[in-house]
């Protein structure tokens, strides 16, 4: 089995060190950097090419979202995952729309944290069960709903059937078995997906498929009551 390199950006240095040596514990993650400061982060990212990060949503100065942000620009692609003390829909919906594939809590037990590394890695979306209900909340009808119906018209039979799959938590390795496609065509369906949803991650559009309970056997979108 590989091992998953981790990188965890926290200014809290007690919680840094503690989940740092926890992980060390472990066979199958090795973390390769820990930092406590934005600037020091974007190097690291270049030089330890980590799979998978850590970020503290209120990370001086400016954020974790904003230093998400910042690696995105220079080329960074890989899974970020929020780890934090606010269960704001707000700063949820935030994290989301800023690229993140989930949003973790520091109140998870620790088998958790780690079980949602894997499942990041592997290219599904994670999120603390406590915050699910509030993730499905942003998609409630009245909010986002009618336009959301709209553009779901303008997906493929075959976005459908990925849509489908997402909604069921697969990755995109898992989606390419299913459906008999490469895993970069599944990509390039995923993005696509996200562009006509207006989406920028694969969380909210696996919410809104179950929420609307899309069905790839049929161009009809049935609400839950």
């Amino acid at each position: 089995m590989k091992t998953v390199r981790v990188m965890l950006v926290d200014d809290h240095t007690l919680f840094r060190r503690g989940l740092a040596e926890l992980l060390h514990g472990r066979n199958d993650i090795e973390v390769v950097a820990a930092t406590a400061g934005a600037t020091e982060a974007a190097r690291l990212v270049q030089e330890t090419k980590p799979d998978v990060l850590l970020l503290d949503l209120n990370l001086p100065p400016h954020g974790g979202l904003a230093l998400l942000r910042t690696l995105q620009d220079y080329g960074w692609s890989g899974p970020a995952l929020i780890l934090t003390v606010s269960d704001s829909e707000d700063d949820l919906a935030n994290a989301l729309h800023a690229g993140a594939r989930g949003y973790l809590l520091k109140d998870m037990e620790p088998e958790d944290v780690i079980d949602a590394i894997l499942r990041a890695v592997r290219g599904e979306t994670v999120v603390a069960p406590a915050m699910t209900m509030k993730l499905v909340n942003l998609l409630q009808p009245g909010r986002q709903n009618t336009t959301k119906d709209n553009l779901l018209r303008q997906l493929t039979e075959r976005e459908r059937q990925i849509l489908n799959h997402l909604a069921q938590g697969m990755s995109n390795k898992a989606i390419a078995r299913a459906l008999d496609i490469s895993n970069d065509t599944v990509k390039l369906h995923v993005r696509h997906i996200l562009s006509k949803l207006n989406f920028t991650s694969r969380v909210e559009a696996a919410v809104f498929a179950v929420e609307h309970r899309v069905s790839p056997q049929s161009s009809s979108v049935s609400k839950k009551p």
